[in-house]
């Protein structure tokens, strides 16, 4: 496909200057584990769930039988799990029989899935929401699958966040830009491309792209996030001065106002361990603080690093430790 035929061209601009061409013979699909989908109770939950995630990803399916929109998810994702092939397990957990977990977890609507890697809750999301953003959710705590030709474009990918992550968003978005080429919807491409503007400071060209896409795309977890780390930014900038907050904690620690702000504020600044630090602060000394807005904001923060980061492995084990003792 060529630059001109590409939709996103026009979003993206004259970043999109590589080429490439993908093809190549299909990888051989895994085979499907035993035992994919199972229902849990409160007894079994640390067997089922919490030991099950130390070997692979375990998603938790909270429901109720009087809950429509639980009906409307159900089908779909455990015909995403079967797909999957063995990436995940699904175990489901009825919470008017069993409501201790969900609400030590804080959860207040459901369907609501919560993803446990290596014995923690590492991401999550709640409502029926469409078999492509499950998808999504599962390539994010599982990683992506690798099939038919596809593989070539994961390595562009993978090469081109490499460059990114070494700050060199210029050329990151040359391989990102190749990607659009072969696959114009490719949303880790999309969502690569927004981070490149974002660290090359082009956070009005960053709004646009986001906002001149399809609504499903839209809705993608990737471009979710990315379009979440925007926000963020753009809310940093009109929340003062941080040394005067610092100022402001320095007499009074318990100002929890001042400290989620500074929390947003070292989030943008890059320090992701002092922003969660915060946060994990204002909930040890006080949960219902702006009804656990503390909680709330660390796992959008964990959407915006990724599950993989060091400081989202840190703050998920000071989390859980909260959250489980």
């Amino acid at each position: 496909m060529s630059g001109s035929d590409n939709p996103y061209q026009g979003s993206f601009g004259s970043q999109m200057t590589a080429s490439a061409s993908f093809g190549g013979e299909p990888a051989a699909k895994t085979a499907t584990p035993g035992d994919l989908i199972k229902e849990t109770t409160t007894a079994t939950f640390a067997r089922d769930v919490l030991e099950a995630s130390r070997q692979q990803p375990v998603l938790v399916d909270f429901w109720a039988p009087w809950c429509g929109p639980c009906k409307q998810l159900t089908p779909v994702i455990e015909k995403v799990v079967r797909e999957a092939a063995g990436r995940v397990k699904l175990v489901k957990m009825n919470i008017d029989d069993h409501p201790s977990i969900a609400g030590q977890l804080g959860i207040q609507s459901i369907p609501a899935v919560i993803a446990f890697v290596g014995g923690r809750p590492v991401d999550g999301f709640m409502g029926a929401v469409p078999e492509s953003q499950i998808k999504q959710f599962i390539d994010r705590v599982a990683g992506p699958a690798v099939d038919g030709g596809k593989a070539e474009i994961e390595a562009v990918l993978a090469d081109a966040k490499a460059l990114l992550d070494a700050g060199d968003a210029q050329n990151a978005a040359g391989l990102y830009g190749a990607v659009l080429q072969a696959e114009p919807e490719n949303a880790a491409a999309i969502a690569g491309m927004v981070e490149c503007m974002i660290a090359l400071g082009e956070l009005a060209e960053a709004r646009q792209a986001l906002s001149g896409l399809p609504e499903a795309l839209a809705k993608e977890a990737n471009i979710g996030a990315v379009s979440k780390k925007l926000d963020q930014i753009e809310e940093a900038r009109k929340l003062g001065d941080p040394a005067a907050l610092e100022r402001q904690l320095a007499v009074d620690p318990d100002d929890h106002a001042a400290r989620l702000k500074l929390a947003k504020i070292r989030n943008v600044e890059g320090d992701r361990a002092a922003a969660a630090d915060h946060l994990l602060t204002i909930m040890k000394r006080d949960r219902s603080f702006e009804d656990d807005i503390a909680r709330r904001e660390l796992l959008s923060f964990f959407e915006v690093w990724g599950p993989k980061d060091p400081a989202t492995v840190a703050a998920r084990r000071k989390l859980s430790s909260i959250l489980f003792s």
